[in-house]
């Protein structure tokens, strides 16, 4: 199919007409509106072995219409004409013109020209000479049938052809998938070379890098290109869809929906969601043709996470200049005048060219104050003169008083006020719907929440909005009218939906200025009216995956409808749950933000330890501590605990709620004797405040078994747990989120003590509780199954597996939390020192240098995690053949863990036992004998005499005494720990064969914060 090109200038194809038993040639002119009929007709014509050419057309007002017509009559062959009623507002000219036109040059050359019709909406009346074929609501073989007929193109057997590629979508067929794209504006004006240099751009990008983003300031239309790009470009596409990016929040969630619309196996969780569709786009299963707009993405930090590629195409929309380094820039200029004038004058016909350009000039050509003024120059009749002389001298009075500060003609303030003054004598309650709007954030509006909550104890004076439907509908309708409001899509495209889900747009600037020029009085009565909306769409349990998408949704508005300043506990209650899902869905960045406006509003009129303001230090403790920031979360609690010691009367359970937090931040800062004293202290006090089974209590007894856990203290730490387990199952029933994490725990003290079978055979029956009440791919779940692969890869009977897992398993935790997270950090551990055991070094060494790395940042090079990342180090150094300075890493690591953990934990013995392996591959075999002898007793001491961390020494201090030739003692113990390997482990475990093949064994150090 030929290239469109634009009327006017040279390099026009030309070729004969076929006779009338040939092929024929056809150049198919159309508005750029109209670009999918074109490209359909285009393509069903050559389908029947005929030559179309398509050339958009949109000639200059100045240029007589006469001349551009004959221009088209240039290119030989027939000039079919794709018309509807935006075809006869082209330029604009008047219809008198067009009618002349049509009566005389056109009718004499009749033969020349055919056209077929796209609306149902009468055609000015001299069309008729052209006969046009009504394509309009019909099906695409009845379609095609009256197109070939009103060429008089007959169908021969066997004529049809099969053409190369793709074929060309019907255009009244959506794409398989259409995701919410804003409804086409039929308004939309200009911008085609804009629009066509985008698709070049797109289209010749390389597989994978087809990402675009227009930028420009803010009004400039980046917004209507994109919808119009999508809709105009529709049929190159399988795919589209549009993801709202102004909100973080609002933008993972809408982008992971399209993991349910490809039909993808995932979960709730955004951050699988994303993922998996990520993974899908890349691969192009089950499409590859797709489209992908992200629109108001200014925030950049976190895109690597969400930017897709692939065979598809990626389209931004924002002002930030920085997508260069990732993107194409394509930069949104101001309307050319011609596009100015002729939207003006298409809008408001009375309207004069020399009045247009007037207008046009006053507003520098800037699309969003043009529309605004073309609107009001259209609805309410006024000449363009009166119109100007009001904008005007309004200007000159206000001047000091507004401004816009996104380089916005002063002049479209004053056209703002003119219009809002006109609304409220001609529309009040459209005014009323206005002041509500701008009582949300700007952006997406969930308008219908005021008909979805109907007993949400409204002010009298609104409540109208909720009763009365007409009245809502011709406010709306108003307000749309005059461009102040655009609808929006929700749900499957075609879906028919009620008031109560209707959502609305609101451009940043126009709630800004409408913001300023509505009268402050009374603002606070729709303020409060928001925030009871706000509060009764709360779905109540943040824990719950399935209800992130609304809490995301009513993210944005807390702060624009003052809910964050008030003093009702139903409110108050929704602001922490929302805070609470920050928490559960890793929303951390976001979380925090939120804490600290909540912080800033509570603080002026609430007492610093009211419940909700304790409830407020503790959930953002929790964040702190959930996004790495542990001292931060120790500091807070401990002035929070100040502030509860020195309060009369003492709240007891509010210093023991901060007493647990503490302990969980000393936990996570390595200081695991102090933690588990004050832990042991919380347990204490909350059984003797609650009693043992309160859920605080319960969740006290589990922190204390993370406390033994890290101290090394595996035995004690599982039966506390497998105890906890026990009460929280009576008391709380087994598929309570508490009792899995007891679940979970126990299955970790099994693998620890080295019972990897009991390990496996738990977790698996935990996993399946996780998956079935939280979601195969919540947070936690995710940990479970990180739990499990750990278990899986020690039993040993896993292996083909467990690779294959663990890498899938870490792209998800990637996707939830980041790279740079604890949690994520404790597996890129894991797997690498996986991938190094199996002979990948050369990734193995990457993941264990940046996990290394990470840690240092995140705790500091002191901290026992980040020094027990050495001996991994070392462990890469040492498969590399570097063995002096693996020596190094390992005898480092032994001593720094010794000075902060003592020279019994787990964690010092596994050091020691890697610094045996290191002496004696340097040839320092007594100091390495001397050191394995001492280390075998502490590990029978500490862990008993057939932990596999035991025997592992004990194999080792038999090779040492090997070397010594102490062969009696050697074969002793190799032959003690062999049969001791193969009665816990079996005979076939990796660990009993390689000491039967004399490999020297070694220890991995897990990165475990608690």
């Amino acid at each position: 199919m030929a290239d469109e090109r634009r009327s006017g200038g040279s390099g026009r194809r030309t070729s004969d007409r076929g006779g009338a038993e040939g092929p024929e040639r056809f150049l198919v002119v159309f508005p750029g509106y109209h670009r999918p009929w074109a490209a359909w007709i285009a393509h069903r014509l050559e389908s029947h072995g005929h030559q179309a050419a398509l050339q958009r057309w949109d000639p200059q007002r100045e240029e007589p219409l006469e001349d551009a017509l004959g221009d088209l009559l240039l290119a030989r062959g027939r000039v079919l004409l794709v018309l509807n009623d935006w075809f006869f507002e082209l330029g604009p000219r008047p219809a008198s013109e067009w009618n002349d036109v049509l009566r005389g040059f056109v009718a004499a050359n009749a033969d020349r020209f055919a056209a077929v019709n796209l609306t149902n909406r009468p055609l000015l009346p001299a069309t008729a000479v052209l006969e046009p074929a009504a394509l309009w609501g019909l099906g695409e073989e009845e379609a095609e049938q009256r197109l070939l007929s009103r060429l008089g193109l007959e169908v021969r057997p066997g004529s049809r052809r099969v053409l190369p590629g793709r074929g060309v979508r019907f255009p009244e067929a959506q794409p398989e998938i259409w995701g919410e794209v804003p409804r086409r504006n039929p308004r939309f004006t200009g911008r085609d070379d804009l629009l066509l240099e985008l698709h070049q751009r797109l289209t010749d990008a390389e597989r994978g890098n087809a990402a675009c983003t227009l930028v420009g300031m803010s009004g400039i239309g980046k917004t209507q290109i994109a919808a119009e790009y999508a809709n105009r470009f529709r049929p190159d596409y399988d795919v589209v869809w549009w993801v709202n990016s102004d909100d973080r929040n609002i933008q993972r969630d809408r982008f992971g929906e399209l993991a349910v619309a490809l039909g993808l196996n995932s979960g709730n969780e955004p951050g699988e969601r994303i993922r998996a569709v990520r993974d899908a786009l890349r691969r192009g299963q089950p499409h590859s043709r797709w489209l992908v707009i992200f629109d108001g993405w200014d925030d950049m930090d976190g895109a690597n996470v969400l930017l897709p590629n692939g065979p598809g195409h990626v389209l931004i929309t924002s002002r930030n200049r920085g997508w260069g380094d990732d993107t194409d820039l394509l930069d949104v200029p101001s309307f050319d005048r011609p596009e100015s004038t002729g939207y003006l004058m298409r809008r408001a016909p009375h309207v004069t060219a020399e009045q247009a350009d007037e207008v046009a000039a006053e507003f520098g050509d800037v699309p969003l104050p043009l529309v605004q003024a073309a609107s009001w120059l259209g609805e309410s009749g006024m000449e363009a003169p009166e119109y100007l002389r009001m904008v005007r001298e309004r200007r000159l009075s206000t001047a000091d008083e507004l401004s816009t500060g996104d380089g916005l003609p002063h002049s479209s303030l004053t056209s703002w006020s003119i219009l809002i003054n006109r609304l409220r004598r001609s529309q009040p309650q459209a005014i009323e719907v206005l002041n509500l709007c701008t009582s949300f954030a700007p952006g997406r509006i969930p308008l219908g929440l005021i008909r979805a909550y109907p007993q949400a104890d409204l002010p009298e004076e609104l409540r109208w909005m909720a009763t009365d439907l007409p009245a809502w509908t011709r406010a709306l309708d108003t307000l749309v009218n005059y461009s102040v409001l655009s609808r929006e899509n929700r749900g499957p495209a075609n879906a028919d939906m009620g008031p109560h889900q209707e959502s609305v747009h609101m451009h940043r600037l126009v709630h800004d200025i409408v913001t300023r020029l509505t009268d402050d009085e009374g603002r606070e009565t729709y303020r409060r009216a928001v925030r009871r909306l706000l509060a009764e769409a709360d779905p109540g349990n943040p824990m719950d995956s399935r209800n992130w998408p609304r809490y995301a949704e009513l993210l944005p508005h807390l702060e624009p409808s003052g809910t964050l300043e008030s003093t009702s506990e139903r409110v108050q209650l929704a602001v922490l749950n929302c805070l609470r899902y920050c928490l559960n869905s890793g929303e951390f960045k976001a979380g925090l933000e939120l804490a600290e406006q909540i912080r800033h509003r509570w603080s002026g009129f609430m007492d610093p330890l009211a419940q909700p303001m304790l409830d407020l230090t503790r959930q953002e403790g929790n964040i702190l501590r959930a996004s790495g920031r542990f001292r931060e979360a120790y500091e807070l609690d401990k002035g929070q605990l100040e502030r509860l010691r020195a309060a009369t009367p003492r709240n007891e359970l509010g210093e023991l709620l901060t007493n647990s937090a503490m302990a969980a931040s000393l936990r996570h800062l390595g200081q695991y004797e102090e933690s588990i004293g004050l832990q042991t202290k919380v347990l204490e006090e909350a059984g003797r405040l609650l009693g043992p089974d309160e859920l605080v209590t319960l969740n006290a007894r589990h922190n204390l078994g993370v406390s033994l856990r890290l101290l090394g203290r595996y035995q004690e730490a599982y039966d506390l747990d497998v105890e906890t387990h026990s009460r929280r199952e009576s008391v709380l029933r087994a598929r309570h989120v508490s009792t899995l994490n007891s679940g979970n725990a126990c299955a970790h003290d099994l693998r620890l003590l080295g019972r990897y079978r009991d390990a496996v055979a738990r977790q698996e029956s935990v996993l399946r509780l996780y998956v079935q009440v939280l979601g195969p791919q919540h947070p936690q779940t995710l940990n479970a199954r990180a739990q499990l692969a750990l278990s899986r890869r020690r039993e040993g009977g896993f292996q083909q597996d467990v690779g294959a897992t663990m890498a899938s398993l870490l792209d998800q935790l990637v996707q939830v939390h980041g790279r740079g997270h604890y949690r994520t950090l404790s597996f890129i551990t894991d797997y690498g020192n996986y991938l190094r055991e199996h002979g990948d070094l050369n990734q193995a060494r990457d993941l264990i240098a940046e996990a290394e790395a990470g840690y240092r940042a995140l705790l500091g090079p002191a901290h026992p995690v980040a020094t027990g990342m050495v001996a991994n180090t070392g462990m890469i150094m040492q498969a590399a053949g570097e063995r002096s300075e693996a020596m190094s890493m390992f005898e480092s690591a032994l001593g720094g863990l010794t000075a902060t953990l003592g020279a019994d934990h787990p964690w010092v013995l596994g050091c020691a036992l890697n610094a045996t392996g290191a002496r004696n591959f340097n040839g320092r075999i007594v100091e390495a004998s001397e050191l394995s002898r001492e280390t075998l007793r502490r590990a029978r001491h500490t862990l008993g005499d057939e932990h596999p961390l035991t025997l592992s020494c004990q194999v080792a201090l038999a090779a040492d005494l090997r070397a010594l030739r102490e062969r009696e003692e050697a074969e002793k113990l190799e032959e003690d720990g062999l049969l001791a390997l193969t009665r816990t482990l079996g005979a076939q475990h990796p660990h009993t064969i390689s000491a039967r093949q004399r490999n020297r064994p070694y220890w991995d150090f897990e990165a475990y914060l608690g």
